[in-house]
């Protein structure tokens, strides 16, 4: 076979208007994880791709996905008898996710005309349904509102000729594989499968030998990593003992290292990571929350605020980042040790990607010490006391090329970015949830696990699985509290508002 390196999408039998609108975008050579699904999934053999986000593989399974469908442009279009059903579908764990699959999709089955639609929660059905009885031809969905969909006669998927499952060990983690067993079943028992997933539990394979056909194994992971220890050798890693008091300012310095990009910034709570957004705004730095507290619409605007460079900080709690792929990301800064060695290496996985290097920083508090000792054990990173560090410290300047001058403000010469507020924030007549920015902790129950609202923001099951998931992201404290204050000033009466 052709050296990957040399192979183009041209190479493969692949419909030339998926090639030509691919090339409309730069891309024309393939990942190793396409140039080895290709082959394969194209034949339409069923496949358990192996391989972490940002290798690409997306394409991987994209391609063959939209190879297989027959769309409106096509001369067999006049005579198809199942015309505007879903042909194929592909499901994800987070919104994020199906809306960023959702995207590269359309990209590249534009030139044939192919239909794509994104279904998850925390929108308005209306739209969903609209464009489901106009007709579409590939579906890409979390699993709740897809179910829901499915039991009001709105979805049908008896013809979805081509499923993939992305993310397999994401949606385990979020209780999620019941819901896609359901989903498995409303389709042909002849269908062609694709399941992608960084790593194989027990649960996902079981999963695979029970609804896949002789699937062939793809493993993708770099530079012989393990399963649950894949801390990309592109990332440069910085541990430091932090004082709580003293991390904002250490923030402040770090963002202003030279050769800065893109930066994400974790926490394990929303109000940390609230709290921090709104510290580094009115330090100067264009930054932007990603929380569970915020409704769908907040959180779609603070990513393409993102995307589009009109903020270059965004401060994510872990289960709200899940999926998220951003190009460019030259910084992971965990504010707060990571619970566990998984979780760690989906942090500072956020960079380094593609080729690209990238500076994972990790600021470990003192009764952090314990979990951080775990995580260096269990990855073998060779850090296992972090060194006492302050924002004045002369080795922070040093190791992560701050200059000199950075104080714990960034100087209005150096203030260019739009900002949040540049970026509109769209009205997606949401359920369940408010639209705003959510300001108001505990009132947004959705911790942006669990189908991220996928009931459509019912009190259901969704809500209690979001809580389960992160319990860390929470702030329950908050809802009693308030509660107990009502109680109170209606002198003993304890009748609830929202009873």
């Amino acid at each position: 076979m052709t050296d990957t390196a040399e192979q183009s999408f041209g190479d493969f039998p692949i419909h030339p208007d998926i090639v030509a609108a691919l090339a409309d975008h730069g891309i024309t050579h393939p990942f190793p994880i396409q140039a080895m699904t290709l082959p394969v999934a194209l034949g339409r053999h069923d496949i358990i791709g192996q391989a972490k986000t940002g290798t690409g593989k997306t394409l991987g399974f994209g391609i063959p996905l939209l190879q297989g469908v027959v769309s409106p442009r096509d001369p067999e279009w006049a005579d198809f008898t199942h015309a505007g059903k879903p042909q194929a579908l592909a499901v994800a764990p987070t919104r994020e996710l199906a809306v960023q699959v959702a995207a590269d999709l359309e990209r590249a089955g534009k030139r044939r005309g192919i239909r794509v639609l994104t279904i998850y929660g925390g929108r308005a059905f209306e739209p969903q349904i609209d464009a489901l009885q106009r007709g579409v031809e590939v579906v890409v969905g979390t699993p709740g509102r897809l179910i829901d969909l499915a039991k009001q006669g709105h979805l049908d998927l008896s013809r979805a000729r081509t499923v993939v499952l992305d993310e397999a060990d994401e949606m385990l983690d979020l209780g999620f594989l019941p819901d896609v067993e359901k989903i498995l079943a409303m389709t042909p028992p002849n269908r062609h499968t694709m399941l992608f997933s960084a790593t194989m539990p027990g649960a996902v394979v079981a999963l695979a030998r029970r609804y896949m056909t002789q699937p062939t194994h793809i493993r993708a992971m770099s530079e012989s990593e393990g399963d649950t220890s894949q801390t990309v050798k592109a990332i440069s890693q910085f541990v430091y003992r932090a004082h709580a008091m003293d991390k904002t300012e250490m923030l402040a310095r770090i963002l202003q290292a030279r050769g800065r990009g893109l930066t994400i910034i974790f926490s394990r709570t929303k109000r940390t990571a609230a709290k921090v957004a709104d510290d580094l705004t009115e330090r100067g730095f264009a930054a932007a929350p990603l929380h569970g507290d915020l409704g769908q619409g907040a959180r779609e605007q603070a990513l393409r605020a993102f995307r589009s460079g009109k903020v270059d900080v965004l401060v994510a709690t872990d289960v709200a980042a899940r999926g998220i792929d951003v190009e460019n990301v030259t910084h992971v800064i965990n504010y707060q040790c990571p619970e566990d060695e998984k979780t760690y290496v989906h942090r500072i996985g956020r960079t380094g990607r593609a080729g690209n290097t990238g500076v994972a920083v990790t600021f470990v508090d003192w009764d952090d010490l314990h979990r951080w000792t775990l995580i260096n054990k269990a990855l073998d990173l060779g850090i296992p006391e972090p060194e006492e560090t302050y924002s004045s410290s002369e080795h922070l300047y040093e190791e992560l090329d701050i200059p000199r001058e950075a104080k714990g403000r960034l100087p209005k010469a150096q203030q260019t970015r739009a900002g949040l507020a540049a970026e509109t924030l769209e009205d997606l007549g949401e359920t369940g949830k408010s639209a705003g920015r959510g300001q108001s902790h505990g009132r947004g129950r959705d911790s942006g696990g669990r189908d991220n609202g996928g009931r459509g923001g019912q009190s259901g099951r969704g809500e209690r699985s979001a809580r389960g998931t992160d319990r860390t992201t929470d702030e329950g404290p908050s809802r009693p509290r308030r509660n107990r204050s009502r109680r109170r000033t209606r002198g003993g009466q304890g009748s609830p508002e929202n009873a």
